[in-house]
């Protein structure tokens, strides 16, 4: 890219478009180079040394390609690898490279949406497992209620494009049910996973009128911004023309046609190897 500085944004699959669509909105300035793992997807049910080793791989390969931010925009990754990325690889990688992911900026506000202090999840396997949500919700809002459930059929259905047929919202609205029968008083529904916008109108009407839905693109866009106000010598070395490039370590043609209906636009990618 010739020395550009692109922001990195990594997911295991396609969930990742839909925090890249909000940074483009609240960040449209910025360069950013989208990797999506697809060959090797999904992360959710792996485990936390495999989820680990993969993320690895791909933040290095980011950082090669010039980034020096790297936006995981995967639940699992985030809560699987993240802080041994940060603790351990980073200051021997480059010290001055930075890796952030969407659990955090999402658990600082969540409890700002909710007024009655329940608050329900739904998420991957892997990120309920994980019980990474439980843990930095409760550094920021210690009172909070918080229920959890892994829905592991809906990544699958809004990759293949069934979750608008009959059979899909029933797997859904069966998840939400489940979740509510544990604590009925939940106000507010965190989608913890970045496939899950795409149900987001499902899930809406799935559930009374009084709860909150809230995704977390724009939260993770919000906290970005704010992210690189505070770091002006981060921010000075990430390019600015406005350009996005993707690359998938899936074929192109298939990740195209899928991506495609998650950005909104059609979009042309390259195919890499991870090693």
């Amino acid at each position: 890219m010739n020395k550009q500085s692109p922001i990195g944004v990594f997911d295991s699959g396609y969930g990742g478009l839909t925090i890249l669509n909000d940074l483009r909105k609240v960040l449209p300035e910025y360069d950013y180079l989208y990797l999506g793992d697809n060959a090797r997807a999904p992360y959710g049910p792996r485990s936390f040394d495999v989820v680990y080793e993969f993320t690895l791989q791909a933040v290095q390969f980011l950082f090669e390609q010039g980034c020096e931010l790297v936006i995981l925009a995967c639940n699992t990754a985030s809560a699987k690898a993240l802080r041994t990325i940060q603790q351990k690889d980073l200051p021997t990688i480059d010290s001055h490279k930075r890796v952030l992911g969407v659990i955090r900026p999402t658990s600082e506000v969540i409890g700002d949406f909710s007024v009655n202090k329940h608050i329900g999840i739904l998420a991957t396997e892997g990120t309920i497992k994980s019980d990474s949500y439980r843990l930095e919700i409760a550094k920021f809002f210690p009172e909070m209620q918080l229920s959890q459930k892994s829905c592991p059929i809906w990544v699958p259905l809004i990759e293949n494009q069934l979750h608008e047929e009959e059979g899909g919202k029933w797997f859904i609205k069966r998840d939400i049910d489940r979740l509510l029968a544990k604590d009925p008083e939940i106000d507010t529904l965190l989608l913890g996973c970045t496939h899950y916008p795409l149900v987001a109108s499902i899930v809406k009407d799935s559930v009374p009128a009084h709860v909150k839905v809230v995704t977390q693109g724009e939260i993770v866009a919000n906290s970005l911004k704010v992210y690189l106000e505070k770091h002006k010598a981060l921010e000075a070395k990430c390019s600015k023309n406005g350009m996005v490039h993707y690359l998938t370590t899936e074929t192109s043609t298939d990740f195209d046609k899928k991506a495609s209906a998650f950005v909104g636009e059609e979009i042309h990618s390259t195919h890499v190897v991870l090693i």
